[in-house]
C-alpha cells in the first residue's frame, strides 16, 4: 500500500485547468460507476463523520485493474482544519489496496472544479459578474478553475467581506489579468447584482438572504455546503443536483420546480438554462465518484515516484481459527 501525502499531491503539479477537466469525465462515468449514497454519523450535532464509497467502471487502458475508492471526510468543531479527509483507493479485480491518500486537497479541489463547471454550464449567455461568500480554500478553488478553464474571460467578482478574508483573498489572485474585485459588506447588495452567486459558507444558521425576492431574474445560485437559500427550493424554475440519491431527502425535493442532474448538463443531454430570465439553483452534494477519479489519476501520476510503501501480509491459503 503505497502512502500519497498531500505534500506528494502538491508536487504533481496538477492545475485548475486539468481539475476541472477530471470533472467533466468523471461525470460521463457516472452512469457506468457505482454511487452508493453517502453514509454519516454525528458525533455531536454539528461534527460528523461520513463514508462516501464508488466503483468506477472498468479501465479502457488497463484491463487488469478496476478502482474502488472509499473516502472518510469528517468535521470536528474545533479541530484544525475542521474539515479533513482521507481515502483508501483499491483494485476491485482482486481486491488489493493499493494506496491511502491524503484526502484534502482533492475534496477542496474538486469541489472548486464542480462549481466551476456548473457555473459555466447554468450561468447566463455572457455572464461575468460573480459573488463569492465565505471566502476559504474552497472559494479559492472556486474561483482559480472558473479563471483558468477561461483565460480569454474577464470576471467582475465581489467578495463578501468578513474579518480580512476579503483582503487576503484579492492577494491571492493579484497575478491573474482577467479578474477585478469589488469588497461589499451587504450581502443582499450581492445578491441583487450579480449573475452567478457562490457561497462557500460552512455553517448558516438560518437564511442567508430572507427574501428571495431579491435575486434577479437569470441569477444562477451555487450553495456549495448546501446552506442558507431553501428559501429558493420552491421558487426557482429550475434546481439540479449532483446526484438524486444525495438531494431526493432533501426537505422540498417533492417541490423542485424542473429538476434535473447537472452532470446531464454537462454531458449535453439537458440544455440547463432554458431561457434568460430562469431563476436556477444548483446543490451538487459532493460525490465519492468524483474523490475517486481524482484518485485513481494521482495513483498513477505517482507510480515512479519513490513513496513511503505499507506491506500487506495476507494469507494465501485457507485458514482455520
Amino acid at each position: 500500500m503505497r502512502i500519497i501525502s498531500e505534500q506528494t499531491i502538491r508536487s504533481l503539479g496538477i492545475s485548475p485547468k486539468q481539475c476541472t477537466d477530471w470533472i467533466y469525465e468523471s461525470f460521463a462515468l457516472k452512469s457506468e460507476a457505482q454511487l452508493p449514497a453517502k453514509i454519516s454519523v454525528h458525533p455531536t450535532d454539528t461534527d460528523f463523520f461520513t463514508s462516501m464509497p464508488c466503483l468506477l467502471p472498468e479501465s479502457k487502458s488497463n484491463p487488469d485493474i478496476r478502482y474502488f475508492g472509499i473516502k472518510e471526510v469528517h468535521r470536528i468543531e474545533g479541530a484544525v482544519p475542521s474539515l479533513g479527509s482521507d481515502m483508501l483507493l483499491y483494485n476491485a479485480k482482486n481486491g488489493d489496496l493499493l494506496a491511502l491518500l491524503d484526502g484534502d486537497w482533492i475534496t477542496t479541489m474538486r469541489t472548486g472544479a464542480v462549481a466551476a463547471a456548473s457555473s459555466k454550464a447554468l450561468r447566463k449567455k455572457d455572464s461575468s459578474r460573480y459573488g463569492m461568500l465565505g471566502l476559504g480554500n474552497t472559494a479559492r478553488a472556486s474561483l482559480l478553475c472558473i479563471l483558468e478553464a477561461e483565460p480569454e474571460k474577464h470576471f467582475d467578482v465581489k467578495l463578501l467581506r468578513y474579518k480580512n478574508q476579503a483582503e487576503l483573498f484579492i492577494q491571492r489572485f493579484q497575478n491573474y489579468k482577467n479578474v477585478s474585485f469589488e469588497i461589499v459588506d451587504d450581502v443582499k447588495e450581492i445578491a441583487q447584482s450579480v449573475d452567478v452567486l457562490i457561497s462557500c459558507i460552512t455553517s448558516a444558521n438560518g437564511l442567508i438572504v430572507e427574501d428571495e425576492s431579491l435575486f434577479p431574474p437569470g441569477i444562477t445560485i451555487i450553495p456549495v455546503h448546501m446552506r442558507g437559500f431553501q428559501n429558493c427550493d420552491t421558487t426557482f424554475d429550475r434546481v439540479f443536483g449532483d446526484d438524486t440519491g444525495h438531494v431526493r431527502n432533501f426537505k422540498f425535493f417533492p417541490q423542485y420546480h424542473d429538476y434535473n442532474e447537472i452532470g446531464e448538463v454537462l454531458a449535453g443531454r439537458d440544455p440547463g438554462r432554458k431561457s434568460e430570465n430562469q431563476r436556477i439553483i444548483d446543490y451538487n452534494y459532493g460525490l465519492g465518484l468524483h474523490d475517486t477519479l481524482f484518485a485513481s489519476k494521482i495513483y498513477e501520476m505517482t507510480l515512479d515516484k519513490s513513496l513511503p510503501e505499507i506491506p500487506i501480509i495476507k494469507e494465501t491459503d485457507k485458514f482455520w481459527v
